[in-house]
């Protein structure tokens, strides 16, 4: 083809468009005028609304699995504070009833001792008081071991008193510690006086040696003995003051085929569970003792010249 016939013209505008930069131009006034008009006018709320309302349903069914697993995250977060809570409520409630518990023993040990102050006074003997440790390890006998010994004076056949009465005598000191054999041990006896009526006998410990009581021996099937008389010390034998509350009657069988009644005794001291005694000097300590032969023949009668 020959170079005459080429067509040399450019294409006209309609064909080759716009350039980049006049269509960013356009758009950018365009859209500044939208937002414009929108902020003064608001021409675009009636078709966001629209929109909006359309998208809606999508919008909901897109939340629910996200709201779902915000709902259970929730739960299990309540579920672990209510569970931390009510942990921390328990072991609050257990400590606050420990203490109430330990104010109580606390109220009944404080009456226990101001009661063996009181019967201390009232004694009017030397005494001392002591703790019990434990319960001796010979099941066929009833003794309890307390923490006073030689090097606190203790000495052989010293009464034991609790805030109730009577509850035993020490029967064997060591260095520290004493062995005291209770009231209704099977060996042990106590001579007593029947309060209502004046009349002395001998309160052995439980012959059955099973414990828990005493009996009075040798009683005749006709004494004056009554359920509920009160038995005190009466301090013949020298070693436990008188008027000390030992025991109370609590049985009497008077059988037809014996002279002697069969009378049962509780004892006043506290015999299975006493914390605080009161360790007694015996009587026959509290006594002058005797001068010697050579002093007693030294000294010239009454009328008799030196």
């Amino acid at each position: 083809m020959p170079l005459g016939t080429l067509d040399r013209s450019p294409p006209p505008f309609f064909k080759q468009g716009p350039s980049a930069l006049s269509k960013l131009m356009v758009c950018s006034a365009l859209a500044l005028f939208l937002m414009v008009a929108d902020a003064r006018f608001r021409i675009a709320q009636p078709l966001r609304a629209a929109v909006a309302t359309a998208l809606y349903p999508l919008e909901w069914v897109a939340m629910r699995p996200v709201l779902g697993l915000r709902f259970v995250g929730t739960y299990f977060e309540s579920l672990q504070g209510a569970q931390a809570s009510e942990a921390a409520a328990r072991r609050k409630l257990a400590q606050q009833s420990l203490r109430a518990n330990q104010v109580e023993e606390l109220e009944i040990e404080n009456g226990r001792l101001r009661k063996l102050l009181e019967l201390r006074e009232r004694i009017g003997t030397r005494a001392q008081a002591a703790e019990v440790l434990y319960d001796a390890a010979d099941p066929y006998s009833r003794k309890v071991i307390i923490d006073r010994g030689l090097a606190q004076g203790i000495a052989p056949g010293s009464p034991v008193v609790d805030e109730s009465g009577v509850l035993g005598q020490v029967t064997r000191v060591h260095p520290l510690v004493s062995e005291v054999t209770l009231v209704i041990d099977r060996e042990q006896a106590i001579p007593v006086l029947n309060a209502r009526t004046g009349s002395r006998s001998l309160a052995y410990g439980d012959p059955s040696g099973q414990g828990g009581a005493l009996e009075l021996r040798y009683m005749p099937g006709n004494a004056d003995v009554q359920v509920g008389d009160l038995l005190t010390t009466s301090g013949v034998d020298g070693v436990y003051p008188p008027g000390l509350p030992v025991a109370k009657v609590a049985k009497v069988e008077r059988r037809a085929d014996s002279g002697f009644a069969r009378i049962e005794c509780a004892p006043q001291a506290m015999v299975q569970g006493a914390k605080h005694v009161m360790v007694i000097t015996p009587l026959s300590a509290e006594l002058p003792q005797r001068p010697p032969p050579e002093d007693a023949a030294a000294t010239p009668r009454k009328g008799q010249r030196k």
